[in-house]
């Protein structure tokens, strides 16, 4: 048995099948504009695999505050149109299979302390840095959803009293502001092009880039003292950066230069499972939501 696996972004949406406990078939398309277009985006996937995978489920890991209860996504989000109506019965109908849903930086947490970077951590911050800034806090083993289920919701954070983190610590900010000092569409430009353009010497993007590591860097530090964790663990398309950690301690060295020296220098790392981890998270979440389901062949741990 197989489960159908998706990761709702704000610019694309992944998907893959997890089947003999690895992700095969990966693919993605972009994010559609309306539900109504993504919902067919997501049937045409299924219908496509189905045709090699006989599928238990479809696990989702998606942006915005998950009500478990409710089964609706709540908060706000990239992609607004998937908030605060039943989406749960609504795909389970589409798909005629059973749905789960899990907050899209929750689910690169439980895949990590499931089998990546911080299976042997108690105390781990994940920071997802995609289109916005997502995160989740681990504790003991175990995700802090918070009250009003937006624990690790740090894209939220005021950096420079009026800007967010993700207005200002993410690549797809960093390219949008490239774009508009350039008076270019915001979508000719990515941000990997942008690091290349700084590396090929382009004054603009140099200075884009530093803006980028230099919020980013002031966020990692605020979060680690605000949380102390174990680690600080990065996920999302920039984790593939050769050189990411690199210029983040460049840049820590600089800040602590300049500071009173702190009691610790925050620890920071990658995920092991950038850009799958979403998506294997998300299985691990429906796995553990339906337990009564094929627990030997995917090995789920007790």
């Amino acid at each position: 048995m197989s489960i159908l696996t998706f990761d709702i972004g704000g610019t694309s949406v992944k998907y893959a099948v997890w089947d003999e406990d690895r992700l095969k078939e990966k693919g993605s398309f972009s994010t559609p504009e309306r539900w109504e277009m993504l919902k067919a985006a997501l049937l045409k996937v299924k219908k496509k695999v189905e045709k090699h995978f006989s599928l238990q489920g479809v696990a989702f890991s998606a942006p915005g505050a998950i009500n478990q209860m409710d089964r609706q996504i709540e908060g706000v989000s990239e992609v607004p149109y998937i908030h605060f109506f039943p989406i749960y019965d609504e795909l389970e109908q589409v798909f005629e299979l059973p749905v789960s849903f899990e907050n899209d930086a929750n689910c690169a947490g439980l895949a990590e302390i499931w089998r990546g970077a911080a299976v042997d951590k108690s105390s781990v911050l994940f920071v997802v840095l995609g289109t916005g800034i997502g995160g989740a806090i681990i504790v003991d083993g175990e995700i802090q959803h918070g009250h009003h289920l937006l624990g690790g919701e740090f894209g939220f954070m005021l950096l420079d009293g009026e800007r967010t983190f993700s207005e200002l610590g993410t690549a797809v900010a960093m390219a949008r502001r490239y774009a508009k000092r350039m008076n270019i569409p915001t979508n000719k430009v990515s941000g990997e092009e942008v690091f290349q353009l700084a590396e090929q010497g382009d004054a603009v993007a140099k200075e884009e880039v530093k803006t980028f590591f230099h919020y980013l860097v002031r966020g990692l530090y605020n979060l680690a003292y605000s949380f102390d964790p174990e680690v600080l663990l990065l996920g999302g398309g920039v984790s593939n950066k050769p050189d990411l950690i690199e210029k983040i301690n460049e840049e820590m060295d600089d800040l602590f230069g300049r500071l009173r020296v702190p009691p610790y220098r925050p620890k920071v790392e990658l995920c092991q499972f950038k850009n799958d981890a979403n998506l294997i998270g998300a299985v691990y979440h429906f796995l553990h939501t339906h337990e009564n389901m094929d627990k030997v062949v995917n090995r789920v741990p007790e």
